[in-house]
């Protein structure tokens, strides 16, 4: 059978979405929920693949897409070790790195595991492009403050790096003459200064910055430390406090910015002032990366799921428009900007990358 597809597979916290790919067409697009009670069986993330597997394979085969048709699979890379952006090989050693989770479990770590099993199957390469571990920070931006821990840079580097280049396609210009802001809103938030293409600083969306649906984001630092040592909570009760219980979970019981909409047009006055928290403290942050940027700010750009609510990016902007226009991208090219990676490299366009040459192993 001729191959000709691009398999594309971005797991996240509650769905994995897939995507078939003829080059640049988007033949066929998924997302596969996860009920609650479906992933609470398992004790980590890395215990979902046979899962998340098995979901795969049945809507491939519900499509009546045979895999011996796939020339490449794709997955959205996870918490690797500190490395530069670009379209990676999924190795053993790669493999080895997710499935400990070197720098932390997320949903993320999941795509090269699952795209480098399938690919073996039909003897074709896996890839994963623009993990969410890309590290293209200045020195000065690794300092914390506390000499035993490193400000890292984790943060949604696909979608960032994919809006960036949509933005500069739209305004003819060259991403290596601008500067920008970019603000991931999704179940996590980064915010980052992007200096002609290198995005050389972030709050990791995981533990800083603003919070989001799902995340606590930076908190004060000695209430968190009393809380660790109050007999009250297991460290994993206060990690799912910060990462999953947190933001409007936390606040409001729901991760939909347009269920808190609607209860804000009801008259919820409390569901009001958490939203615009939330606003507040995104628009905080991208005062803070435009600072990094010596305040040469060419646009501000606003992404992922929750920037398509205009309640809340309509309040950003009165906040950041003094800075620089602001253009809004909601949803993601996470799944094209996967595509797009592996092309470039089947295209010749540029070589794949290899994980252990890129990354310091013993750090």
């Amino acid at each position: 059978m001729e191959k000709k597809y691009i398999l594309v597979i971005n797991p996240g916290s509650t769905s994995t979405k897939v995507a078939i790919f003829s080059e640049r067409e988007n033949v066929i697009t998924h997302k596969i929920e996860h009920m609650s009670e479906d992933l609470e069986k398992y004790d980590n993330i890395i215990e979902q693949y046979q899962y998340r597997l098995d979901l795969i394979m049945n809507w491939l085969k519900e499509n009546n897409i045979k895999t011996d048709s796939l020339k490449a699979v794709v997955g959205r890379g996870g918490l690797l070790r500190p490395m530069p952006g670009g379209t990676y090989e999924v190795t053993d050693k790669m493999l080895e790195d997710l499935k400990v989770g070197i720098q932390g479990e997320h949903a993320s770590n999941l795509g090269g595991i699952l795209a480098k099993g399938i690919a073996d199957k039909e003897g074709i390469k896996s890839f994963i492009v623009d993990p969410v571990a890309v590290d293209e920070f200045e020195d000065v931006a690794r300092i914390s403050g506390m000499k035993e821990i490193k400000r890292r840079s984790l943060l949604h580097a696909l979608n960032i790096k994919a809006v960036c280049h949509r933005y500069a396609e739209e305004n003819n210009k060259n991403l290596e003459d601008i500067n920008l802001v970019v603000g991931h809103l999704g179940g996590g938030i980064s915010v980052a200064p992007v200096n002609k293409g290198d995005i050389i600083d972030v709050n990791n969306a995981n533990e800083m910055g603003p919070f989001s649906p799902e995340r606590t984001g930076e908190l004060p630092v000695g209430d968190l430390v009393k809380m660790c040592f109050s007999g009250e909570y297991t460290l994993k009760e206060i990690k799912t406090k910060i990462k999953g219980k947190g933001g409007l979970v936390g606040y409001l019981n729901t991760n939909n910015a347009k269920e808190v909409q609607d209860r804000i047009e009801a008259g919820d006055k409390k569901a009001k002032l958490i939203f615009d928290a939330m606003a507040y403290q995104i628009g905080k942050e991208i005062g803070k990366m435009s600072v990094v940027l010596e305040g040469k700010v060419d646009g501000i750009i606003l992404t992922g799921g929750v920037a398509h609510s205009k309640m809340l990016t309509s309040n950003i902007e009165k906040m950041v428009k003094f800075i620089a226009p602001l253009t809004i991208y909601p949803g993601e090219d996470e799944l094209e900007a996967l595509n797009e990676g592996v092309l470039r490299v089947l295209g010749g366009q540029e070589e794949a990358k290899i994980y252990e040459k890129e990354v310091n192993i013993n750090d």
